[in-house]
């Protein structure tokens, strides 16, 4: 592997914790004296939080990190930072596997492996439509092993881990070390030629698009073909009947 890409990025923290409640309870906590981005590695998290306020196990030798920033840009624009950890996480498991066949991108914030989930994202921010006080992108990814299937959801895709999927050991601090010059590349990226390249590479990289899926939305549920994610981030789903753009929702295969 080339060293020169995998170089730590300049001017970015990095901070590994032996222990700690969340990254993300981390990250609010340190968001006021930043004087830069800093991941956050937890070697063990004990009150570990998943999208919707759920519990979310983390055995031992799994990742949790999240990186905190103070972005400039309007909320709308910095949510989409999820495509950028998205395909940040993608490069990093290519480095970490030597391979990318089986990874894929779920719509909006989930990295699959042989159709099994293998990594997701929480965003969290606080702060006021005039602008945001910080930004903290979770990562939670099962590089060890996978929770068993009864610890999630029924309908949610089987969770893998990248051990016993690939045989690849990857401790959490090596894995930080691929991710976080993968993810300042792709910021690089959107903050200087915006949306439209993410959106295209996130595009190549996806599940099922083309393909018959569900979103299930707080109000809402359709079933249609995943047809594109459009330019605000949405996902674009067309049923017998219409095409809807979705910002949120909770996709299902």
């Amino acid at each position: 592997m080339a060293h020169d890409m995998a170089a730590w990025p300049h001017g970015v923290g990095r901070r590994v914790l032996a222990e700690v409640d969340s990254t993300n309870a981390e990250a609010a906590r340190i968001a006021p004296n930043l004087t830069g981005p800093e991941w956050i590695l937890a070697l063990r998290q004990t009150a570990a939080r998943g999208r919707r306020g759920r519990a979310w196990t983390n055995p031992q030798g799994n990742f949790a990190a999240t990186l905190v920033m103070r972005p400039t840009e309007s909320p709308d624009q910095v949510a989409l930072r999820s495509f950028v950890a998205s395909l940040a996480l993608y490069d990093a498991f290519v480095a970490a596997t030597g391979r990318a066949e089986g990874f894929t991108l779920k719509w909006p914030n989930d990295v699959l492996l042989n159709g099994g989930k293998l990594a997701g994202i929480l965003l969290e921010s606080a702060g006021s439509a005039a602008g945001l006080s910080y930004f903290a992108i979770g990562i939670g990814v099962n590089l060890a092993q996978a929770p068993s299937p009864d610890q999630v959801e029924p309908q949610a895709l089987r969770p893998v881990s990248l051990l016993s999927e690939t045989g690849a050991e990857v401790t959490p601090e090596e894995f930080l070390d691929l991710l976080a010059p993968a993810y300042a590349r792709y910021e690089a990226q959107f903050t200087t030629y915006g949306f439209a390249p993410i959106r295209t590479a996130w595009l190549d990289r996806a599940a099922k698009l083309g393909e018959v899926i569900t979103a299930r939305t707080a109000r809402d549920e359709f079933t249609g073909t995943f047809e594109t994610v459009d330019e605000a981030g949405n996902l674009v789903l067309t049923t017998a009947k219409s095409r809807h753009a979705i910002p949120a929702a909770e996709v299902f295969f």
